[in-house]
């Protein structure tokens, strides 16, 4: 495991557990987990963008934390508006 660089492994950690608390504490109707994890995840990315880019941000290791789960907790508003799961459109 040498070759997975930890900043990956506690990001990823970091997605399931801010996943989670979003799922579970947000005032919106239900809703498929996949769909909050999917925008979890984007929301993480952007957070790593922000990194990137240089902008002050408070971080665990190698992980954006602050700005990572403000954009993760301000993309849930959309979920409602993305088709989830994907149309099936093979005819039956």
């Amino acid at each position: 495991m040498s070759w997975l660089p930890p900043g990956l492994v506690v990001a990823a950690l970091l997605v399931l557990v801010c996943s989670q608390l979003i799922y579970a504490f947000l005032p919106m109707r239900p809703r498929a987990y996949t769909l909050v994890l999917t925008l979890t995840a984007l929301g993480w990315i952007l957070g790593q963008v922000w990194l990137f880019v240089g902008l002050p941000a408070w971080r665990i290791g190698q992980a954006d934390v602050l700005p990572a789960a403000l954009f993760a907790a301000a993309l849930q508003p959309i979920g409602p508006h993305i088709p989830w799961p994907p149309i099936n459109l093979r005819r039956t």
